[in-house]
């Protein structure tokens, strides 16, 4: 039986060591991030019963913009495309066996640790999906000037950056970004703001910058986002450690570092990625087996990650990336 074992010492037998203090210390692990940005839908009632997929219709720009009227003329007449957008709903889950005898002879409570390393473990898995779907993105930028100016960017929106970024992110990229967005006409996340997600040390020269300026000390500024570190030049910046740091992944766990030493930053405007829950995460406990002597927690979801707006139209793009090419 893998799991959880009272005659291993790093696996349960520890939960009564004699040197073992009276309060158990477990590994706390930050909650999501990218997840806590996507706009949830039930997929209950599409889903459930109904197949895995899970599907939504996004609307593009009027094709000709409207203008001023001439008294004899008819009426301009203009039309929309409709996009039908999907996502797979998937079966997610983990979980840890354990014995009946480390359960009778633990000191502790042996499932709650259990169910804390569980939840651990999804707030991660959670995160990696919905970031894979933020990084379909086609809007890349990296500095001009070989990846060094801070008065110009370079644009693709191929989904891909063309050039290397070769200097960190501070203050005058954070309003050429916000200039970006606004000009491409990219709606604000929440009231007048954008969101921008990055590791901490990626966001370190533009806190220092900002530390004279008090901008994330200033009265009034709610922070309304997990793990949101202030708002800077209408953008909430948010740090993350759930994706891994670096260029060239597709899972949010394995990529090769920035050349740099600098890392990649997203912004996002409103409909980001949608993600469809069929049946929301849950904890659930196994039936014994072996006349109680096999005992086990899992958690398990349905459900799928998808984004949101058309992205073979890259004007129709909601989230930017501060990317490189190497």
């Amino acid at each position: 039986m893998a799991g959880q074992l009272w005659v291993t010492n790093s696996l349960g037998g520890f939960f009564y060591s004699q040197n073992l203090s009276d309060e158990l210390r477990e590994a706390l692990q930050p909650m999501a991030r990218f997840r806590q940005f996507c706009d949830v839908k039930d997929a209950s009632q599409q889903g459930k019963g109904k197949g895995a997929t899970f599907t939504w219709d996004t609307v593009s720009n009027a094709a000709t913009a409207g203008g001023t009227l001439v008294e004899t003329n008819t009426m301009p007449e203009t039309q929309f495309t409709v996009v039908q957008a999907t996502l797979t709903g998937n079966e997610y889950g983990n979980s840890v066996p354990y014995s009946g005898k480390l359960e009778a002879l633990s000191k502790y409570e042996v499932r709650k640790p259990v169910m804390q390393a569980l939840r651990n473990d999804a707030v991660k898995v959670f995160d990696r999906a919905a970031w894979i779907q933020f990084n379909n993105t086609r809007l890349r930028v990296v500095p001009a000037s070989a990846g060094t100016s801070t008065a110009t960017l370079t644009l693709t929106t191929n989904g891909t950056a063309t050039a290397t970024n070769n200097i960190v992110f501070q203050k005058e990229h954070a309003k050429l970004v916000v200039d970006l967005m606004k000009e491409r006409n990219i709606p604000a996340y929440t009231n007048d703001d954008y969101v921008a997600i990055a590791w901490p040390a990626t966001l370190r020269r533009l806190k220092n910058d900002m530390e004279s300026l008090h901008q994330y000390t200033a009265a009034g500024i709610q922070l309304i986002f997990n793990a949101e570190i202030g708002r800077y030049e209408n953008v909430r910046y948010t740090e993350q450690t759930n994706i891994v740091k670096g260029f060239g992944s597709t899972d949010g766990i394995t990529s090769t570092a920035w050349a740099s030493g600098n890392d990649w930053i997203f912004f996002l405007g409103e409909d980001t990625v949608a993600e469809g829950v069929v049946v929301p995460e849950e904890m659930r406990a196994k039936i014994p087996t072996d006349y109680g002597r096999s005992k086990g927690v899992a958690y398990y979801y349905l459900g799928g990650f998808g984004i949101v707006q058309n992205q073979t139209v890259a004007t129709e793009s909601r989230i930017l990336v501060w990317d490189t090419a190497a």
